[in-house]
């Protein structure tokens, strides 16, 4: 099936204003659905879960009811294994804190530089307990991980390895299973930030064998909100962040502290009713053909703004010139010979092209690539996104280069 995007464009309002948005790698627009869920859920459900009175136990039915969602989402074997927080920063925090007992001095820690800084400086807070960090750099000239260099890092000390999915930088996607495999070869664990890959393409924590995976909501159509994936058997283990009379096997909620948000959790499920919608079924299999059908628009997009960088003159993409959907998602990072980036995008802004220009959180990878201070113009497309509105982009760079 061939994506439907007259169906995708009229489930997202704000693209109705004139605006092309092109910085979604920053935040998606939001679905209607999403936003109908959350209204409704305020002014009609707005009460406390786990009470005996009517209200209460709808509240308590519909928190359960997006927690299956969100688990269906990601592939999850259980409800219990999906929990939420403000952010992915804040999570991977939270999950840092919970982690702490379990971690003696000289216990290592791998994280990379070419993470979003939400996986990275979350956990040097276990410096504190004595965690030694062990830094897993970007090859330069491949500008991709290697497992080399991985292996050279890892002893019989290494109790996690912290790793995103797609850079919000490059665009680039990493083989997140054959890393899980390879770390769980050497006895330990994996956390995944999704960020970046969660909007383009469909995710299976089971089949990435992954330990722990976070992304956020608003980069995936939704609310300000984010959820974390974890192996059942692994929040078992960790500490409580709640009340002291929430003990160890209270899933998911010792770690949910205030409770979540209520009606965020209900509107996120939102994202599974459109992507049910646009697969034309439901579950897995039609969300998984709703990200086939998004990832083929995806790679269409993306090449048509490959294609006329490739050949212009004093222009570098930074990261892979590929297009194809197996190899990165459509968030196309470049500088330009003479030109800094923020005069570029002010000439978008004129056009009502929502572009941007910086490191993005990925300060790490950006000095590691010498592109610090300015950083690179970003275009991060996702599927509601349009060869039209990638034309309007590429005409405004001509005439900006000129």
């Amino acid at each position: 099936m061939s994506l439907d995007i007259e169906f995708v464009r009229s489930q997202f309002p704000a693209l109705e204003t004139g605006w092309a948005f092109f910085d979604n790698a920053g935040g998606s627009q939001v679905l209607r659905p999403v936003a109908e869920r959350v209204a409704e859920y305020m002014l009609t459900t707005s009460v406390q879960t786990g009470a005996s009175y009517g209200p209460s136990v709808k509240a308590s039915e519909l928190l359960a009811q997006a927690r299956d969602r969100i688990a269906t989402f990601v592939g999850a074997a259980r409800p219990e294994e999906v929990f939420f927080g403000p952010s992915t920063t804040v999570l991977v925090r939270f999950l840092a804190t919970a982690m702490a007992s379990q971690l003696t001095a000289g216990d290592e820690i791998i994280v990379t530089n070419f993470d979003h800084e939400s996986n990275i400086g979350p956990w040097l807070i276990l410096k504190q307990r004595g965690i030694v960090f062990r830094v897993w750099e970007i090859d330069p000239e491949t500008l991709m991980p290697s497992l080399d260099t991985l292996n050279a890092l890892m002893s019989v000390r290494t109790r996690l390895v912290c790793v995103t999915h797609a850079s919000n930088l490059l665009g680039s996607i990493n083989p997140i299973r054959q890393i899980a495999d390879f770390v769980h070869a050497r006895g330990a664990r994996i956390c995944v930030d999704g960020v970046a890959y969660a909007p383009h393409r469909t995710l299976d924590v089971q089949e990435l064998d992954v330990d722990y995976y976070v992304f956020s909501f608003y980069k995936t159509y939704g609310p300000h909100y984010a959820v974390m994936y974890g192996r059942h058997e692994l929040l078992l283990e960790l500490d409580g962040l709640y009340h002291y009379f929430y003990g160890k096997d209270k899933v998911p909620g010792k770690l949910e502290p205030g409770n979540p948000c209520y009606e965020l959790v209900w509107g996120a499920a939102g994202i599974v009713d459109y992507l049910e919608a646009l697969g034309r079924g439901k579950g897995r299999h039609a969300i998984e053909s709703a990200f086939d059908q998004i990832a083929a628009h995806e790679a269409e997009i993306g090449e048509r703004l490959l294609s006329w960088l490739r050949v212009r003159n004093g222009v570098r993409i930074v990261g892979d010139q590929n297009s194809q959907a197996a190899f990165r998602v459509p968030t196309i990072s470049f500088t330009v010979d003479g030109h800094a980036p923020q005069d570029i995008v002010a000439r978008t802004d004129q056009a009502k092209i929502g572009v941007r220009h910086g490191d993005f959180h990925s300060r790490r990878l950006a000095e590691a690539l010498g592109l610090s201070p300015s950083g690179v113009i970003r275009v991060s497309m996702v599927h509601y996104n349009t060869i039209v509105e990638v034309d309007r982009l590429i005409d405004v760079l001509d005439q900006s280069l000129s």
